[in-house]
């Protein structure tokens, strides 16, 4: 204890070797949290934000800072370091961390951390933390308080990028500061020698699949194409090419062409028994019916696997997985006579039945998807739980892509949906549409806070406010409430109704605020020109007869009759 070390391996020494690793690998960008054991890290940050060689987002809360990186890294392509001091400070980006883990995004965690000597004795904010996030990275590497780091960086960017028997996905680089946590008093901010590098580009994401061309001499077979959540434009060109039907969830970005089925969902049921074979695309995350026709024993199925993937385990999924674009074709074959038509008849048919339907409620969630959709923002975020699944039903498929639409559907969490939407909108550099219920707003809501001097973001932020968490109602828990078995324990354990005082919340974190009641409302909010930077959008709605709006949907289109034609 007390040691000296030599001028080399001090702290600041070593935090300036891994950012300088960092940032000729080709990472851009660190998000940090105020603290002092990770000073060195914030100095030698500072330095190379000043030589212009990487960009400084700060958080106040390590929970919201881990999102915000998790939106940054999904919207560059490229990994994001994200910095805070040890103790709790780390574990608070677990939530983040655990999502990244599930949808390959990698973030790397440079958690400072006091030297071994003090581990044990009661210092202040030291705890385990090497190995505090287990299993949800893929490297947990520690740098010993004195010790060049260069080992360490490069094992962590290998893992950052995943290789050909491992998905990307986050990973944790332990840093061990000992005092004097500060730059030596001859030492300024501009002029450090170490800044003078040439940043990379990353490189660490694998090479596009080539996509074959259209195989010849295909079996016709009544074949639907899934593409879930991540399945990127291929899988609307594997059902276009092959004139298949599309079942695309809207952070699937495959959701467009003729292809598109909007109404798949509730029309799974009409076709069920008409469907020979499943071409599955990404991982599906909405729908039970989803569900329900990938476990059919009677339908075969496959999944398009060309890298691994970090959501399911080998094994675990019944789809066999595929790699070749000439067999994908072959297990699939070319739509049958009509086989597409069909679809898109009742797809039709169930358009006419959704907007035949009387609703409570001068505006509904569906009404809210429509209006978003229509205005086709930039990149769209679509929070967790009924919003999104209120754009899978109503989201009407377009003929081209017009937007980047992302959802956190790793994990299904409603946490952190601010804050990702702040760093989508911050690494694309574009207006960014985040949409949630007020739960979910609720739940993240001190991420409304900015850092004052930063460059802001521009975010429009629409909360569909109905006092409560609806989607309960649309699962058995909403039957169990309507036989009055459990009093009002359902609406008091799963719905939490709130009050919240949306102006007064934006008033409070510097953001503009508006008030849409209607379809019409929202839209010509939505198409106000030069709106403020940070735009918080409140929707009133009731979801008194959500319940029984969504069962009459469910059973007047299940009452569909398969095509003749």
């Amino acid at each position: 204890m007390g040691m000296q070390q030599p001028d080399e391996q001090r702290a600041i020494t070593t935090a300036r070797h891994v950012l300088s690793g960092l940032i000729r690998a080709g990472i851009r960008d660190l998000v940090i949290s105020p603290g002092s054991r990770s000073a060195p890290l914030a100095y030698a940050a500072a330095e190379a934000e000043a030589a212009g060689i990487l960009a400084i987002h700060v958080r106040i809360d390590e929970r919201s800072a881990a999102f915000m990186a998790l939106g940054l890294s999904q919207s560059t392509g490229r990994p994001v370091a994200l910095a805070a001091t040890s103790g709790s400070a780390i574990g608070q980006m677990l939530p983040a961390v655990m999502e990244a883990n599930h949808t390959a995004t990698p973030l790397l965690v440079l958690s400072a951390d006091r030297p071994d000597e003090l581990h044990g004795t009661g210092a202040s904010q030291s705890t385990r933390q090497k190995n505090l996030f287990g299993e949800h990275v893929r490297l947990a590497a520690n740098v010993a308080a004195g010790v060049d780091p260069g080992d360490q960086v490069q094992q962590a960017l290998a893992a950052l990028a995943g290789d050909q028997h491992s998905a990307a996905g986050p990973v944790q680089l332990n840093l061990q500061f000992r005092d004097p946590l500060v730059p030596a008093p001859q030492e300024r901010i501009i002029g450090q020698a170490w800044t003078a590098i040439e940043p990379g580009v990353w490189q660490g994401s694998a090479p596009a699949q080539q996509l074959g061309m259209p195989a010849q001499d295909l079996v016709p077979r009544r074949t639907v194409v899934i593409a879930g959540h991540g399945a990127g434009a291929e899988a609307q060109r594997f059902a276009q090419e092959l004139g298949l039907p599309l079942f695309a969830e809207p952070s699937s970005n495959a959701r467009f062409s003729a292809n598109a089925i909007g109404h798949y969902r509730p029309l799974i049921a009409v076709g069920m028994d008409h469907i020979e074979r499943v071409v599955l695309f990404g991982r599906p995350t909405l729908s039970r019916p989803v569900g329900k026709l990938l476990a059919n024993p009677v339908i075969d199925s496959v999944i398009w696997q060309p890298a691994p993937v970090a959501w399911y385990e080998a094994g675990r999924r019944r789809e066999t997985p595929v790699s070749s674009w000439s067999q994908l074709q072959e297990f699939a074959g070319t739509g049958a006579e009509n086989w597409l038509a069909s679809w898109q008849q009742l797809d039709a048919q169930a358009l006419q039945v959704r907007q035949g339907l009387n609703h409570e409620s001068a505006i509904t969630g569906v009404d809210v998807a429509e209006a978003i959709w229509e205005h086709s923002p930039e990149v769209l975020l679509l929070g967790s739980s009924n919003i999104v699944r209120d754009f899978d039903l109503a989201a009407r498929p377009a003929a081209k892509r017009s937007m980047a639409a992302h959802a956190n559907r790793g994990l299904a969490g409603i946490d952190g949906t601010i804050a990702t939407a702040l760093g989508l909108a911050q690494g694309s550099k574009q207006r960014t549409l985040a949409v949630m219920g007020d739960i979910t707003f609720a739940h993240d809501a001190s991420s409304l806070s900015w850092t004052p001097g930063e460059e802001q973001p521009r975010v429009d932020l629409v909360v569909y406010n109905d006092g409560g968490g609806a989607i309960f109602s649309t699962l058995e828990h909403g039957a169990v409430d309507a036989s009055g078995r459990y009093a009002n324990a359902v609406e008091r354990l799963f719905a939490t109704p709130q009050q919240l005082s949306l102006p007064a919340l934006a008033e409070a974190y510097g953001w503009q605020y508006a008030r849409a009641a209607s379809k019409e409302e929202l839209s010509a909010v939505l198409a106000s020109t030069q709106p403020a930077n940070l735009r918080l959008i409140e929707v009133p709605a009731s979801r008194s007869s959500l319940r029984a709006e969504n069962l009459e949907l469910n059973q007047q289109v299940g009452q569909l009759a398969w095509p003749e034609l």
